[in-house]
């Protein structure tokens, strides 16, 4: 005949096997990690506080968007300046009123540069793809080697290049302007065009330590969840300086 528990005997063989002494609260249940491999370091496990490597790029990309913002409104100051002296004048002995400004030939070598640098825009996200694609990171979590840091290297390198073109480029569309007498103030027009060059070209500079950065970090850094947060970052600011650069080149060349 089977054996039949009365009601106290079952609470009481429930309270046993939960591991209750019979003090009235039972101890949590011990979740064991999923989908770790191992390592803890699955969410369940996470040490409270702790942020996972998707929050971790997050953080730094609302960084990034931040800074730019500033950038995006300072570069918005020196437009709204550039309309404001571009129709402004003075009142000459005669009476009348007289505009001193005079447009400037952009050098051709300016068109060059930009074309240097949508394809460095280009070099740049074939630079950040690997650095994300799953079975690489896959390879590399398994030991097989770095294929994302080998993938993405030669495009970085491409980038830098391209951008250190683009500076150069620059500096030699400041020597056209040179010796063609519109120095910096020979007229309000060359003021702006080396005012809002040689900004943006400070940036691109930063840029380009970003980048150079970011390749030593390829080889030195260990961790693929850093070396993807490094290229990620340096990806966004350059496309933003990108962006930045066909606002302002459209600017000179059809506002004046």
């Amino acid at each position: 005949m089977p054996a039949i528990l009365t009601p106290n005997e079952t609470e009481r063989k429930r309270r046993l096997d939960d591991g209750d002494s019979g003090s009235g609260r039972r101890p949590p249940v011990d979740r064991k990690p999923t989908g770790g491999g191992g390592d803890g370091d699955n969410w369940d496990n996470r040490p409270a506080g702790s942020r996972g490597p998707r929050e971790v790029l997050t953080r730094f990309r609302m960084g990034i968007f931040f800074a730019l913002a500033g950038d995006l409104m300072f570069f918005a100051v020196i437009v709204c300046a550039f309309f404001v002296r571009q129709t402004s004048g003075h009142i000459d002995a005669h009476n009348d009123y007289v505009v001193d400004w005079v447009p400037i030939a952009i050098p051709r070598i300016l068109w060059y540069n930009t074309i240097a640098l949508l394809l460095s825009s280009v070099t740049m996200e074939l630079a950040r793809r690997p650095m994300f694609r799953e079975i690489d990171a896959m390879e590399e979590w398994l030991g097989l080697g770095k294929p994302s840091t080998k993938r993405a290297m030669p495009w970085l390198v491409a980038t830098l290049l391209f951008g250190m073109v683009f500076v150069v480029g620059q500096l030699v569309a400041w020597q056209q302007l040179s010796q063609t007498h519109h120095s910096f103030n020979s007229n309000p027009s060359s003021k702006f065009f080396y005012l809002i060059t040689g900004i943006h070209g400070a940036h691109l500079v930063v840029g380009i330590a970003a980048l150079g950065a970011a390749l030593a970090g390829l080889y030195a850094v260990r961790k693929l969840e850093t070396r993807q947060i490094i290229v990620d970052c340096t990806a966004w600011y350059w496309h933003s300086m990108g962006v930045f650069w066909i606002f302002l080149f459209g600017l000179l060349v059809f506002a004046q």
